[in-house]
């Protein structure tokens, strides 16, 4: 009994070394691809024309500012109360 215990115990062992060792060439081969991917350069296809080309025809340069229709609305001198309650006052009416 102890016999075949020991057979499927070395038999076990050799499984999991095995499994280890597929395990760590796969993460060695994991690791090394995604290091040269980073290595790799990338082939895309330029929708648009080429920056690098001098001779590529491009609009415009244009400046519009943001603050140019900009106009004060500060009054140009302070008003006392009563003058600003006058100039918002409706008109009397007269009696008829």
């Amino acid at each position: 009994m102890s016999g075949s215990i020991g057979t499927r115990r070395a038999g076990m062992h050799a499984v999991v070394r095995k499994s280890r060792a597929r395990l760590r060439n796969l993460a060695v081969a994991v690791l090394t691809a995604a290091t040269l991917v980073g290595c790799m350069e990338v082939a895309t296809p330029l929708v648009r024309p080429d920056p690098a080309d001098p001779g590529v025809k491009v609009r415009g340069v244009s400046y519009r500012s943001t603050v140019a229709p900009y106009t004060s609305l500060r009054p140009a001198s302070a008003v006392g109360w009563k003058e600003q309650n006058r100039g918002v006052t409706p008109a009397p009416t007269k009696p008829e």
